[in-house]
């Protein structure tokens, strides 16, 4: 039986997946957003090919925005969150790629309809003519993160969720997540309490920037109302090790405070960034704090090139750059 194993984020790639904004009233300014989405895709451009998933009736707009160099590919989706409804692509011993292609409820039921995305994951695959490795475990690519060792990173709060996997232990979903994505060791944390739309999802709490270390989301504030959340999950990894027995180095970076969208669905994540060849693409809200982000990530991924993107237009659906792509990685030879 062939074995796969997902590989981290930071491993070369061979493109970008995307999907273009399409869910009416989403979206609080929809041109706004086509732009946005418009700005990430050539950000990542600049360092690896991208390709986008739009519906047929849209992909004449899409173009106009998007230009000769990013791939449209037509296909009927619902929504535009590529990390969630993709397939998370997995590499054999020896070199060759597959995707397992999670089952897909739409965060628990929270969007109808979501049929076309939940097969977008085995119809991208199918269209590289790549294996399809299906799972019954109702999840999402946000609700996980791998340091390409062996070790995942997931929390409490989304796939043991009732709306997801009801009939599931905890056990069998940490069997499941080392089974379909080769990993030897799942470590859990609290889940965010104010994400009601992924019920948590890891890429909004914490990355890891290589083996061994982990971004996490932090304050340093006394007085920040999220600070005892922040400080739960700190407590949570303090004593954990990794897959190979390291203990985690943990990286603060700060959650973003932008005036009048605390406690919205709006998505106040820096940690939500997307690892481009070369390059970290990371979210900007045109507030102070992008500075210190900016020299932060430039000193956790020395060697990249760190590009922030304002994303305002995208956190008002309550994901960032994390949540709207997904890296396919290059075959080894």
């Amino acid at each position: 039986m062939t074995t796969y194993r997902m590989p981290a984020e930071w491993d070369p790639h061979e493109r970008c997946w995307m999907a273009w904004p399409c869910r009416e009233g989403m979206w609080e300014d929809p041109q706004a957003t086509a732009e946005a989405y418009t700005r990430v895709a050539h950000a990542i451009a600049d360092y690896e090919p991208v390709a986008m998933l739009v519906p047929p009736h849209l992909a004449k707009g899409a173009r106009h925005h998007l230009g000769a160099d990013i791939t449209l590919i037509e296909m009927p989706i619902d929504d535009s969150w590529c990390r969630d409804t993709g397939p998370t692509f997995v590499r054999s011993d020896d070199g060759t790629l597959a995707g397992v292609s999670f089952t897909f409820n739409a965060w628990g039921g929270k969007y109808h309809p979501h049929d076309q995305d939940a097969l977008i994951g085995e119809r991208i695959l199918r269209t590289l003519q790549l294996p399809v490795i299906h799972s019954a475990l109702v999840a999402e690519g946000g609700g996980f993160c791998v340091d390409g060792e062996g070790t995942l990173l997931t929390t409490d709060t989304c796939f043991p969720n009732p709306n997801r996997n009801p009939d599931w232990s905890r056990a069998q979903i940490d069997e499941e997540l080392k089974t379909r994505l080769g990993v030897e060791k799942v470590i859990w944390i609290p889940g965010d309490p104010i994400d009601p739309e992924t019920d948590g999802h890891v890429d909004c709490i914490a990355a890891f920037a290589a083996p061994g270390r982990l971004i996490i989301k932090d304050s340093e504030d006394g007085d920040d109302p999220r600070k005892p959340y922040f400080d739960s999950v700190r407590a949570a990894l303090a004593d954990q090790t990794d897959a190979r027995g390291r203990p985690l180095e943990l990286l603060p970076l700060p959650e973003a405070r932008v005036d009048g969208r605390e406690g919205e669905r709006f998505c106040l994540s820096y940690v939500n960034f997307y690892l481009a060849n070369g390059a970290v693409i990371a979210p900007a809200y045109g507030i102070a704090a992008d500075d210190l982000v900016r020299e932060r990530l430039s000193n956790y991924y020395p060697g990249r090139e760190v590009r922030m993107v304002n994303i305002d237009a995208i956190a008002v659906g309550g994901g960032g750059i994390h949540c709207i792509t997904q890296q396919q990685p290059g075959v080894v030879c």
